[in-house]
């Protein structure tokens, strides 16, 4: 099965900035900077950015161990934007699924046993566990990914 966040036309590459916003359904996700980028997870995502990260991952994968099912349902009854932490938690894990998905072609059944699998560089831990802990576990996560497309990674 095939992701279909990762049709990105050969011709024209996609930053990962716009990869990780067309992931999370951010507006005008094309031209989008960088620094565009940054101010609106500062200012709070929707909660539409968790439906489309579930879209990737599976809905209980991240409404609940992402961002909290009460917070998510708050959020979304009043249609006011997730808090920052929450904003910067999807785009931590949008970042791993966007990496997964270029480095796995975006073959859902291998990115899914990837970030399930516990994985002896990350202590035993799955990535998925290791990436939703912190923005660090996150960077963990995709150095690992980074070394494993390198070859300096079991």
């Amino acid at each position: 099965m095939q992701l279909h966040a990762y049709a990105v036309p050969s011709d024209m590459p996609a930053s990962e900035t716009v990869r990780v916003a067309r992931l999370l359904e951010i507006d005008d996700p094309d031209n989008l900077s960088d620094v565009q980028l940054a101010a609106r997870i500062s200012r709070g995502l929707r909660p539409g950015a968790a439906l489309a990260l579930g879209e990737a991952l599976g809905r209980s994968r991240v409404v609940g161990p992402v961002v909290p099912e009460a917070t998510f349902r708050r959020a979304r009854s009043s249609g006011k934007a997730l808090s920052r932490e929450h904003s910067e938690r999807l785009y931590e894990m949008g970042r791993v699924v966007d990496a997964l998905g270029r480095a796995y072609r975006g073959d859902r059944e291998a990115i899914e046993a990837f970030l399930n699998r516990p994985h002896p560089l990350l202590d035993g831990k799955t990535p998925f566990d290791m990436a939703r802990s912190s923005s660090a576990g996150s960077v963990a996560v995709l150095n690992l990914i980074r070394r494993a497309e390198a070859g300096m990674a079991v």
